[in-house]
């Protein structure tokens, strides 16, 4: 059980270094305001607190810096929210004060504010697409030989796809290949896409189109589209500005593991319940994360789905802060997207 004074003692060097990113020595800290002890007082505390490994030494400075248990600590007893300014706060609102009546457009625009406040990574996981149902397909002539399929959803959810077409085919059966495939496919869910396609399309397309069997092999293709959640970023390259990443080794295993994106969205996917985790260094059991903190937000959407969002940022990151962003937009966002579910099932 750590003493009132260990107590202030770790909360000042933890917000020191968050804020400088600098190791912290005795001398200076007994300088603090906050603190009002002598240098050799403070220098046994540190001694004491470094024995419980709530801090340690770094190779090249005589100062301390948290230890993944300091900030363990720091978070579960010490964090209190901090009180956001009007101006972020009106920042976040101003997302959703417009009409905006695509889900991807919400989401991502989130992560990108997310991202310019806090300067770090965001991360945010939209509802999942399974039972998004097909609301228009248009397919758009590009050249001779190319064209694009857009799969539009009831809730804006927007798919795009080149291909090739059949040699010969003319504008006409292409406009016939659009008019069969808004008759049979709307109001379908994406998750039965391909198989309906074959299942009930293919007998129908024979008698209507020539060709007909290499376009229907190219649209289930296109058709084929991904139903797990789709991971949004904002400030992707945020890291780079870091000074715990100035390491290269270090920085191409955590940029590598955001652009492969699986072991992302396993750390960020919705949990059972909603509200704030916070996942220090080892505790993302990922060895590119082993520098990193993840703070997520899971919140709940209409149809008992729920969404996630993350700030990813080293573990010396500014928790109270992130926290309370992490709460204002996943509130606004819970709302805003809760609508767009509700009227897409009207």
């Amino acid at each position: 059980m750590l003493t009132d004074r260990q107590l202030l003692i770790l909360q000042v060097i933890i917000d020191d270094f968050i804020r400088s990113a600098q190791p912290v020595g005795s001398r200076s800290l007994s300088k603090k305001s906050e603190i009002q002890y002598s240098s050799a007082t403070v220098r046994n505390e540190m001694s004491d607190l470094e024995e419980m490994g709530f801090i340690e030494k770094t190779h090249t400075s005589s100062g301390r810096v948290p230890s993944e248990k300091g900030y363990r600590f720091y978070v579960d007893h010490l964090l209190s929210p901090q009180a956001l300014q009007q101006q972020d706060i009106s920042q976040i609102h101003s997302i959703f004060a417009e009409r905006i009546f695509e889900m991807e457009n919400i989401v991502q625009r989130s992560a990108k504010i997310l991202s310019e406040l806090t300067n770090y990574t965001s991360i945010v996981l939209g509802p999942n697409l399974q039972e998004n149902r097909v609301k228009k397909v248009q397919i758009v002539p590009l050249s001779e030989g190319t064209a694009i399929a857009i799969i539009v959803t009831d809730t804006g959810h927007v798919e795009n796809r080149r291909f090739s077409l059949p040699n010969g085919m003319n504008a006409d059966e292409i406009e016939k290949m659009v008019r069969v495939l808004n008759d049979r496919l709307v109001g379908t869910p994406l998750m039965d896409l391909h198989d309906r396609l074959y299942q009930e399309m293919a007998n129908l397309l024979k008698r209507r189109i020539a060709n007909y069997d290499l376009m229907l092999q190219a649209f289930a293709e296109i058709m084929n589209v991904p139903i797990h959640d789709k991971l949004f970023f904002g400030g992707k390259m945020n890291m780079l500005n870091q000074p715990e990443f100035s390491d290269i080794e270090k920085l191409r295993l955590l940029m590598d593991m955001i652009e492969r994106e699986e072991n992302l969205y396993k750390l960020i996917r919705p949990s059972e319940g909603v509200g704030i985790q916070v996942k220090i260094g080892k505790e993302n059991d990922n060895i590119a994360m082993e520098n990193c903190s993840l703070i997520t937000a899971t919140f709940p959407v209409a149809s008992g789905q729920r969404g996630s969002l993350a700030i990813l940022g080293p573990t010396r990151m500014e928790y109270s802060r992130v926290i309370s962003l992490l709460n204002v937009i996943s509130t606004d966002l819970s709302k805003a997207l809760s609508s767009l579910y509700e009227e897409s099932e009207e």
